[in-house]
């Protein structure tokens, strides 16, 4: 529904933040992470997940687009509430629980307060393989820079969810076979080899 939200941060606190977008305040819910990327700043842009439970609708707001992902990837898994998936963001960086995830290292994730030994296996089991996908700078983020066509159609591959090397060595090919294809071409093309 919500992508990001930018505006002026009216109040900042470790777990949360009120940010006027426009004169309407959001309270919105961050992790230590977001937290220590955006504690200096007076202006500041969040990404955002907007969740909504049978007694409230709450927003969780994220510094960048990858830490967003991995915690909508979090919260996927059976037992991961949106309070739980920020605690984990909070208590390690995104970066190492990527790491951990995609390594199956359970006594990382069972480090972090209120995780288990199930649940941790539990969220290895099922984020694995999706994180494997991704590739390890899933998490870094995009240059801002123009992106040339084959960059832009691996990018959109990417984020339909197929594997940045397979994705790439069929884009190889199909440039090989005609420089000049649009974006679009190289994603229909890519789209029917994959």
């Amino acid at each position: 529904m919500y992508d990001y939200f930018s505006g002026k941060l009216v109040f900042k606190a470790p777990t949360h933040v009120i940010l006027d977008v426009s004169g309407i305040g959001y309270h919105i819910h961050i992790s230590l992470t977001t937290f220590s990327q955006i504690k200096d700043q007076e202006n500041c842009k969040l990404y955002v997940s907007f969740q909504v439970r049978e007694d409230a609708q709450t927003l969780y707001g994220f510094a960048t687009e990858a830490e967003r992902q991995l915690f909508n990837h979090l919260i996927s898994v059976s037992g991961i509430g949106p309070n739980t998936g920020r605690m984990m963001l909070s208590s390690i960086t995104p970066e190492e629980i990527q790491t951990a995830i995609i390594n199956g290292q359970v006594q990382v994730i069972q480090k972090i307060k209120g995780i288990g030994p199930k649940s941790a296996q539990r969220v290895i089991l099922e984020l694995q393989d999706k994180l494997k996908k991704q590739g390890p700078d899933a998490l870094i983020p995009l240059p801002v820079a123009k992106l040339s066509v084959p960059e832009e159609a691996l990018t959109a591959l990417v984020m339909l969810g197929f594997g940045k090397p397979q994705a790439e060595k069929v884009l190889n090919s199909l440039v090989a076979q005609d420089p000049s294809q649009t974006v679009e071409d190289l994603i229909k093309g890519a789209l029917k080899r994959l």
